[in-house]
């Protein structure tokens, strides 16, 4: 899951594997496999960083929460 941020500030927290494409027209439009579009602030750049970190933190081995 990644957080965008919306124009009006609002954040939205996105399955990044719902994410189709990417567009930079030049507000960033974040096109979702639903169909759904959504207005980011972030640049295209930013949100390919986001889901990268994310997509690098799951396939990890060490789990980021220790056991009690």
């Amino acid at each position: 899951m990644v957080k965008i941020t919306r124009l009006n500030d609002t954040v939205l927290v996105v399955n990044s594997d719902m994410i189709e494409f990417l567009e930079a027209t030049p507000d960033t439009i974040v096109t979702l496999t639903t169909g759904r579009k959504v207005v980011a602030k972030e640049s295209v750049d930013e949100l390919i960083d986001k889901v990268v970190e994310y997509k690098r933190r799951c396939l990890r081995l060490e789990p980021d929460v220790k056991s009690r």
